[in-house]
């Protein structure tokens, strides 16, 4: 019973927020919802920070699980040789694309991400990113090898790029169904991924760009070769 209660909590918590935001959404509201009392959320999170929390991690740990498993067995495959990026890729695309488009678990959740991630002051940015610390320091290290030939600075930019292609096929997949009149289906995960893959093993495998005439902070550059190598730790 008390499993049961913690789950319709959770869903109650991230459907609300999904909706109107985690800032406008009270503990108060939640309770009503949910048809629990006060008492209920107190005894298994504590606070709404600690709800909030929970809310993300029951989604994003599995998939960080599963990602960590994909790639596990990339590098078994790869034995001492290369790592193929496409390979890398696809470990890190299937498993969120996978939670995105099932309509049960990763819809509302996908829809609490996009609010997220436009609030860019939310007080939780941090709680949110450390979630991903661990995926972040094995794929790194996992670009790296795939791509030698390319600097810590450049591993990030694509990275980044990857990460926002990602992010708006599962925010926005519906409006590229309609506007290619059904061409493009990304509803069909499998299709999806390998698009993915497809178009960022490009971007990871292309040269960089020629050096731009501007000053760079040393600071920041030693930050980021810093964070590079944590990775490769």
């Amino acid at each position: 019973m008390a499993i049961d209660t913690k789950e319709l909590i959770l869903d109650t918590a991230e459907r609300l927020f999904a909706e109107h935001g985690i800032d406008a959404v009270s503990l108060r509201t939640i309770i009503s919802e949910a048809g629990v009392n006060l008492a209920a959320i107190h005894y298994h999170y504590g606070s709404k920070d600690s709800l909030v929390k929970e809310v993300f991690a029951r989604r994003i740990l599995p998939v960080n699980r599963q990602r960590l498993t994909l790639l596990d067995e990339c590098e078994a495959r790869a034995g001492e040789g290369a790592l193929a990026v496409e390979d890398v890729l696809r470990a890190f695309f299937s498993p969120a694309m996978r939670l995105s488009l099932d309509k049960e678990r990763g819809h509302v959740f996908i829809r609490l991400c996009g609010r997220f991630w436009a609030e860019v002051g939310n007080k939780m940015q941090a709680e949110f990113e450390e979630l991903f610390r661990e995926v972040l320091r094995r794929f790194l290290a996992a670009f790296d090898r795939a791509l030698p030939q390319l600097s810590p600075k450049e591993v990030f930019w694509r990275v980044h790029f990857a990460v926002g292609a990602m992010v708006h096929t599962m925010v926005d997949s519906e409006r590229l169904a309609r506007m290619s009149g059904g061409l493009c289906r990304p509803a069909d995960v499998e299709e999806t991924i390998e698009q993915l893959v497809s178009y960022a093993a490009a971007g990871f495998s292309a040269p960089p760009p020629p050096a731009v005439e501007a000053e760079d902070s040393p600071g920041a550059e030693a930050e980021m070769v810093g964070a590079h190598s944590e990775g490769q730790s």
